[in-house]
């Protein structure tokens, strides 16, 4: 039998903490800040953290193994 693999798509844009939440970095950040304005571009820093049952698949295709 195969081992299943890490979706690396997932492994790029997500991060699972020690205590097991599961962080990305919020949308909207790449490129044309310019015409963002300062409040707008100043929530957009820092990680968000997914909730849920959504949280629940990524960290399970994060850790095929476990």
């Amino acid at each position: 039998m195969p081992k299943q693999k890490t979706h690396k798509g997932m492994k790029k844009r997500f991060k699972v903490t020690a205590s097991g939440k599961v962080k990305h970095r919020k949308a909207f950040r790449g490129h044309r800040l310019s015409h963002k304005t300062a409040k707008r571009r100043m929530q957009l820093r820092g990680d968000n953290v997914v909730v849920g049952t959504e949280a629940k698949k990524i960290a399970d295709a994060l850790r095929p193994g476990a």
